[in-house]
């Protein structure tokens, strides 16, 4: 079951949880594990909530939780210009800052529950692929103003020092932020949600979800769970169960690869443990390992692609940063996806009485699903109303299937602009 990812081939411990069977009953069903439902479920039973059953139609962080680049920052995919353009300052810091108390979160759960995923507490940099200063500068001090983040600034001597490449030229470095292995991070938190009291069920898919009287029924193959209150949490993997819910996305593919390990090599072309993206629209992410390979991301497309292409595509990308890497082999690549919203804001509030949303993380998901899981918990268990402030941001409809031609035609054109950019700076080849 699962993806063959590097992830899969190496995860430390897979916990197994058995499908549902029979009927039972519920204060709180999840649907879906992978980040927003574990966090979901987690944050339920960190408020006592002991009666809480997730479902999980494959295997724990199956999707895009378990397959993503393992980048944990502030932010979300929509710019914080834009955040400030649309809820004004005080509600776009309210928001942002609350994915830097994600990130907190994150590494405080890995410490008190011990959680074994490859946590690389080294930041990130964004490395700037042309060579006008202005959007890095302008993007540093939008940060310190309105935001109060600082990123700090790299120059070219600096940046040359921790990677060896001609591509870039300064960069930004974002402090507060670590890299690991996300599906092992999934599998902690189910480990940690099932010993605190969450019943977890892994080939359970949700076939049906309607009204029971003033609460829920969920239906899967083999069981039903009745429950006061269910959250929707199936990211680009759509459940079928609500038709807004389900037309309010476009599962988006995305893909990863990871090289053999490159021993002293690794440092021939990457000396820093930060994580590194870069500064176009279509823009490459990636990470050394431990075990000395570099994990490769990049593009987005309408459809999944073979490994195979996948692994041709990314090499291609790979070698344009860094030539030297020619010869290296690759073993692991795959595909997955991940759900976008027409706004680039995740879905997260009330869909229904007693029916709860958290999707649309694609492309910035790791901090963001675990701000959406505190955000549920705490409005499920203690009545808190700062869901409302994603309110701005709600299930616009997607257009499908016109909406997939539109991102893919969307992508093409800013990959087109960052090329002409590169052309017309005259960048190395």
């Amino acid at each position: 079951m699962g993806v063959a990812s590097y992830y899969r081939a190496t995860a430390a411990d897979t916990p197994v949880f058995p499908a549902l069977s029979g009927v039972r009953e519920a204060d709180v069903c999840i649907i879906g594990g992978g980040f927003a439902g574990l966090n979901t479920a987690l944050g339920l039973a960190e408020r006592g909530q002991r009666d809480v059953v997730l479902l999980e139609a494959d295997t724990v962080g199956h999707g895009a939780s378990g397959r993503n680049g393992g980048f944990v920052f502030g932010g979300f995919s929509r710019g914080e210009d834009a955040l400030l353009a649309e809820l004004g300052p005080v509600a776009a810091r309210r928001l942002y800052q609350g994915t830097q108390h994600a990130v907190d979160l994150i590494r405080t759960r890995i410490a008190r529950h011990g959680i074994a995923c490859q946590a690389t507490d080294a930041g990130v940099l964004w490395a700037n692929w042309f060579r006008d200063p202005a959007p890095l500068r302008a993007r540093q001090a939008l940060l310190a103003e309105h935001f109060g983040t600082q990123w700090d600034w790299v120059s070219r001597d600096e940046l040359a020092a921790q990677v060896s490449t001609r591509r870039y030229s300064e960069a930004l470095f974002e402090r507060n932020a670590l890299h690991f292995h996300p599906l092992d991070y999934a599998h902690g938190l189910a480990r940690v949600a099932s010993g605190l009291g969450v019943a977890l069920h892994e080939g359970s898919p949700a076939i049906a979800l309607e009204r029971a009287g003033q609460g829920w029924r969920v239906r899967t193959p083999q069981g039903e769970v009745q429950a006061r209150q269910v959250v929707l949490s199936c990211g680009g993997y759509l459940a079928g169960l609500r038709r807004e819910v389900d037309a309010g996305v476009l599962p988006i593919a995305t893909y990863v690869m990871v090289t053999e390990p490159l021993g002293p090599r690794l440092d021939e072309a990457i000396r820093t443990r930060a994580a590194i993206y870069d500064t176009r629209f279509a823009f490459d992410y990636y990470r050394p390992l431990p075990d000395t390979r570099i994990l490769w991301g990049g593009r987005i497309s309408v459809r999944d692609r073979s490994p195979e292409a996948v692994k041709r595509l990314l090499r291609r990308d790979l070698l344009k940063v860094y030539p030297q890497l020619e010869d290296v082999g690759i073993d692991y690549a795959w595909s997955g996806l991940m759900s976008y919203a027409r706004h680039q804001m995740p879905q997260i509030g009330q869909v229904d009485e007693g029916l709860w949303l958290a999707q649309a993380f694609g492309g910035h998901g790791v901090a963001p699903t675990t701000l959406a899981g505190e955000v549920l918990a705490s409005a499920i268990a203690e009545g808190d109303p700062r869901w409302r402030e994603f309110g701005r941001y709600g299930l616009v409809s997607a257009m499908k299937p016109a909406g997939f031609l539109g991102a893919q035609l969307s992508y093409w054109w800013y990959q087109a602009r960052d090329a002409w950019k590169d052309r017309m700076e005259g960048h190395p080849r």
